[in-house]
């Protein structure tokens, strides 16, 4: 039967989570390979969309989803259980990464005589494991001759992430999560960042910032009052519509807003979508993505978007593989002893979703 709230949705035995975001993580991959290769081309969505690139809708669609699962998990569970599983997320699989990069990656390829002297390499290490908000993209001497010397562009997304979480954390401490307390907050939360950033020339960092609460914030919303936000494809035929007919106007991002974020918690419970329940490779494919592509065009530099595309996903699907399986997955069977459920394969959308981490290149 098709759900007619989200309520009804979450309620149902499977939904389409996995896969929206293992889609989510490839277009950060095919929407940063036109930034990798220098090609000068944009991707398809960029050209459809043209307010956004196929990375920077791919994280708006990760926060919507994080915002519904992690105040749904918020709910659902006592803060040192919530707190441990967010924790053993996001990062056992990241500190792996980011030591691969520092520990294998930058010693095979640095072209620096004092790469393991240099400061910028422990910078690299520390700041990117413990989420510093200062992210760090560069390794000495690695990458030097590519369009971007990033060794990851990906990783800023994770520090807001990760605030997000305690943030909402503490909105559940303080007891503002039920529905009254939580739509009065979050007005209140968009009045004011109209009072004080509107009109205002905000830096790219902090631009970052404001959309993904603004993203999260509307996620947790749709769960808090997921009773009364319908699932009815007129509905989603409109909102689409009414975005269209707002391009290139004003409001034109309003109509996007509303629409990408309609769009997504749709698509996650209504469409009976192939189901990915066993794996759940997306954190890995958006961890790995990135270093991925660098390699390629490292080795391949006459390689163009769509094959940079193709072998980049080959190589960070099966690094992500390996993450799942003998990183992650073992990580979140340690949730049991925080009061969490230990199978990473259960079926609750909210407790063992892997959190939407996602990243794209900077908008």
């Amino acid at each position: 039967m098709t759900p007619r709230t989200l309520a009804e949705g979450h309620a149902q035995p499977r939904n389409n989570f996995n896969l929206i975001r293992l889609v989510a993580a490839w277009l950060v991959i095919y929407g940063h390979s036109y930034a990798v290769t220098a090609s000068g081309g944009q991707d398809l969505l960029l050209q459809l969309v043209r307010i956004k690139f196929a990375g920077g809708i791919a994280v708006d669609m990760f926060f919507v989803i994080s915002g519904f699962l992690i105040a749904a998990s918020l709910e659902r569970n006592r803060l040192p259980g919530y707190l441990a599983a967010r924790a053993l997320r996001i990062f056992p699989a990241l500190i792996v990464c980011v030591a691969l990069s520092v520990l294998v990656l930058g010693p095979l390829l640095s072209t620096a005589a004092d790469y393991w002297r240099s400061p910028v390499t422990w910078k690299y290490l520390s700041a990117n494991a413990l989420l510093s908000r200062d992210t760090q993209y560069f390794l000495p001497g690695v990458f030097e001759t590519l369009p971007s010397h990033a060794i990851n562009g990906s990783l800023w997304s994770l520090p807001i992430e990760v605030r997000l979480y305690l943030w909402l954390a503490l909105i559940g401490l303080l007891r503002l999560l039920p529905r009254l307390r939580f739509n009065l907050l979050c007005l209140g939360l968009l009045v004011f960042g109209f009072a004080k950033y509107g009109g205002q020339s905000l830096s790219p960092e902090k631009i970052n910032w404001l959309y993904c609460t603004a993203y999260f914030l509307t996620g947790s919303l749709a769960w808090v009052n997921r009773d009364r936000v319908p699932l009815r494809w007129w509905l989603l035929v409109a909102v689409l519509a009414a975005a269209a007919l707002l391009r290139g106007g004003s409001y034109y991002y309003l109509g996007y807003f509303v629409a990408l974020s309609y769009t997504t918690l749709f698509l996650a419970f209504v469409p009976r979508l192939p189901q990915i329940r066993r794996t759940d490779l997306s954190y890995g494919l958006y961890l790995y993505g990135w270093p991925a592509q660098q390699l390629v065009q490292y080795y391949a530099p006459s390689t163009g978007p769509l094959m940079n595309t193709l072998w980049a996903t080959l190589i960070a699907g099966m690094l992500a593989a390996l993450s799942w399986h003998l990183v992650e997955r073992p990580a979140l069977r340690l949730k049991s002893r925080f009061g969490g459920r230990s199978d990473p394969h259960a079926p609750a959308v909210a407790d063992d979703a892997a959190i939407a981490p996602a990243a794209a290149q900077r908008e």
